[in-house]
């Protein structure tokens, strides 16, 4: 056999294998590999189609990533025209559309089956498959006439170049939706704030707008993916129900939407749409509404269509979630850490079925970014429990008397001064400081909006979980001069407290009670209940386990917390800098000696038992001119950190492969007695701690749900969710807020919706309250 017969087969091979990942990955969700398989599969047919150009063809895996630039699109006309939908926007809308069917199809009192699926926001397209191949993409157009952009539709990674599987026809035409999955929208949005580039407003327009790029390499960069949810012209036999056709493009490696369900009647379309409704939020992606269709096709020619809209078919929608309306001020309010952080108050206006009067502006950059001035008509979107943004001005209508919206130069709550935050950048022997997107009150505790922000953080339910604590005692117990920082909470008298508004005496007794029983606290909620900036529940949960200890934390030097996994150089600095200050010293030292107890501290935990090296040490230094491999030659050359400090010229010369200039750069950062200090300091802390190179090894007890995910829903009577949660966190699992294909188990109790049902339907094992109490009785003892 040649080397060119051996390059044929591994590439028909490679390109089935992939073929076969794409749809186990797209259509079925069920990853046969991990990425780097994948991957390696990728990087070896591209590297051999690179030795064999002449085999490559346009179906092949890696031709997904576009070609040269169009200079323009070309029209296709749709020989089937792609129709719009009728809208229902009140359950009446739906009782009629239902009326209609059935007198249209002649059904005193029967009932009709229906198709059911979510109405993506994103852009209708039109697939033309020959013999199995892709031959074209256009868009919808006027639903006549369109564009074609076949080039762009082929980068999008779950549309099959080829049909999968056997039995499409000849000539088939798959009608769709491209959309942009609300991960990838942020993550698109994010890199090019990053970049100082243009954002979109939201996933529709990014979808639409990557789609209509002359430039196929610029859609392949953009996270797009497909829906097929009806079909054209075709000239096979297909199945007789819409249903049926949509799970035969499924076999043939088209994606279709999960959620897509049978309803018999107009009561079980009012359910459907009432359950997506309510699951619209924890949905991957952005929907508007729900489609309905009449599911037998006989049925579907039989009512056949109005001049713009099929009869059998509507489209229920979800109330709008975009509105305009006028920005009448920019408030500034001031949060836990002293950010100043500007509020849009709007003309009243319904969004969603909600009132809305305010929105967020993040921070003085959004301001900049938006180009908003108080007076202007703008865009104002809400999308469920999440607070209002806006999310565009409308140039056109700007008054000639709008106004800029300007960030106060001192405190709207104690006067103090107000500065703009610094971003410091470490680098290989530099700092770089650039301005921050955030403006801070310099008033810390002084300030009582800091102050109540910070106590009412303290005593929420996740931190020290002081039950009936609630925003408004706070606010009374700072303004009456009682609290001044968290811990006077515990010098709270009942004479105190039973003069504050609302209290008599049963409820006195019962807020000291829960003061009292806050006592007792694990590290972790200690640690997140100080408030350490950037430092969440995960993180605090880190800090304890890793360290075991608070004085271990607090005396933690911010390269070695480092070597905590998820902790970056800024947020150890962060923490650092929050032990140091002499306020919060003084507010922890004062809570210990009040009768705060930590419950669980112990030892190093011995998964970072001598995790850190020589080598790394060096790296975080960040000596200029060191590398990762130069800090192994001198790790391994003078085998200690004093050794290397002490190290002259002709020592360093001695150090294989290393260059002059890297061993000036070593001798002078050395040379100045402060970075030898802190390298010292470094090596002594890690000493200390266990974490040193030269430390004991201890042998780590494998967690017994290591690796798992688990999911609780419902009801737990025995215990809160919460408690749940800690409980299988302790024992190794991750506890995730929604059901996957790589949900370990779900624990239901009573009142379960849609996350069991969810895990019904991937095959996701599930237990009730009673197992769940067996296995970690079990598992903890």
């Amino acid at each position: 056999m040649t080397d060119a017969q051996t390059a044929v087969e591994r590439i028909a091979q490679l390109r089935s294998e992939i073929d076969e990942h794409n749809y186990r990955y797209y259509v079925l969700d069920e990853p046969s590999v991990p990425d780097a398989e994948y991957d390696r599969l990728f990087r070896e047919l591209k590297a051999l189609e690179a030795e064999h150009p002449e085999l490559v063809t346009p179906e092949s895996p890696t031709q997904r990533v576009g070609g040269e630039a169009l200079t323009a699109f070309g029209q296709v006309r749709h020989e089937v025209p792609m129709l719009s939908l009728g809208n229902a926007f009140e359950e009446q809308d739906l009782t009629d559309f239902d009326r209609r069917v059935r007198d249209g199809l002649g059904l005193d009192g029967g009932v009709v089956e229906y198709s059911c699926e979510p109405k993506l926001d994103g852009l209708a397209v039109s697939l033309l498959y020959e013999n199995g191949q892709l031959v074209r993409g256009a868009t919808r157009g006027d639903g006549t006439t369109g564009e074609n952009i076949t080039a762009n539709v082929r980068t999008v990674r779950n549309i099959p170049l080829r049909l999968h599987g056997h039995g499409w026809p000849a000539l088939l035409e798959v009608r769709g939706e491209i959309y942009m999955p609300k991960a990838g929208f942020e993550a698109l949005n994010a890199k090019a704030l990053e970049q100082g580039g243009k954002t979109f407003a939201n996933p529709r327009n990014a979808a639409a707008g990557s789609l209509r790029q002359l430039d196929p390499r610029i859609t392949a960069s953009r996270p797009l993916e497909l829906c097929a949810y009806g079909i054209g012209k075709t000239d096979g036999v297909l199945p007789d129900t819409h249903i049926g056709i949509l799970e035969a493009f499924k076999g043939w490696g088209l994606p279709i939407s999960r959620e897509l369900k049978p309803a018999r009647g107009v009561e079980e379309c009012r359910a459907y749409y009432q359950d997506i409704g309510e699951r619209r939020d924890s949905l991957p992606y952005e929907i508007d509404g729900v489609v309905f269709k009449v599911n037998l096709v006989a049925r579907q020619r039989e009512l056949g269509f109005r001049a713009r809209e099929p009869r059998w078919a509507i489209a229920h929608k979800f109330p709008a979630r975009e509105e305009v309306t006028e920005l009448l001020d920019v408030e500034f309010q001031v949060g836990r850490t002293g950010a100043i952080t500007p509020v849009a108050r709007l003309k009243p206006v319904q969004v969603a079925g909600v009132t809305v009067s305010n929105a967020t502006l993040h921070n003085m950059d959004e301001v900049a970014r938006l180009g908003v001035m108080i007076g202007d008509s703008i865009i104002v979107r809400r999308a469920g429990d999440v607070i209002p943004q806006i999310l565009g001005v409308i140039a056109e209508r700007r008054p000639a008397d709008a106004r800029p919206v300007q960030v106060p130069e001192h405190c709207p709550v104690c006067g103090s001064a107000v500065e703009r935050t610094q971003l410091i950048k470490r680098g290989k022997g530099r700092e770089a400081i650039s301005q921050g997107a955030v403006y801070r009150c310099i008033g810390r505790l002084a300030c009582q909006a800091q102050l109540k922000q910070a106590v009412i953080h303290f005593a929420s339910r996740r931190a020290m979980d002081i039950d009936g604590l609630g925003d408004r005692i706070v606010e009374q117990l700072i303004d009456r001069g009682l609290v001044r920082s968290p811990a006077d909470l515990y010098c709270l008298t009942f004479e105190q407290i039973i003069e504050l508004d609302g209290f008599a005496e049963v409820s006195t007794r019962n807020l000291l009670a829960a003061i009292a029983n806050s006592c007792k606290p694990t590290l972790a909620r200690f640690i997140y209940a100080l408030g350490i900036p950037d430092v969440g529940e995960e993180t605090a949960k880190l800090l304890a386990r890793a360290l075991g200890s608070l004085a271990r934390i607090e005396r933690a030097l911010p390269e070695v917390l480092t070597w905590l996994p998820d902790v970056g150089l800024e947020v150890a600095h962060e923490i650092h800098h929050f032990f140091e200050d002499e306020h919060n010293r003084t507010v922890i030292e004062l809570l210990l000696r009040r009768g705060v107890t930590l419950q669980d501290e112990g030892e190093l935990h011995p998964e970072f038992a001598a995790v850190a090296s020589l080598p790394e040490l060096l790296d975080k230094l960040n000596i200029p001119h060191i590398a990762s491999t130069g800090a192994e030659r001198l790790a391994a050359r003078f085998g200690s950190l004093g050794a290397i400090i002490c190290a002259d010229w002709l020592d360093l010369r001695q150090v294989e492969r290393l260059s002059e200039r890297a061993a000036r750069s070593l001798r002078d950062f050395f040379d100045q007695p402060e970075n030898a200090a802190r390298a010292l300091a470094i090596e002594a802390q890690l000493s200390d701690f266990g974490m040193h190179w030269q430390s004991a090894r201890r042998a780590v007890a494998g967690l017994p749900l290591a690796g798992q995910t688990w999911v609780l829903t419902g009801t737990l009577e025995s215990m809160s969710r919460d408690q749940g949660k800690e409980r299988l966190e302790r024992l190794g699992a991750k506890v995730a807020s929604s059901v996957s294909a790589k949900t370990s188990c779900v624990v239901a109790g009573p009142g379960a919706g849609s996350k069991l049902a969810k895990a019904g339907e991937l095959g996701v094992k599930v237990i009730d309250e009673a197992a769940f109490l067996l296995l970690l009785q079990q598992l903890e003892g």
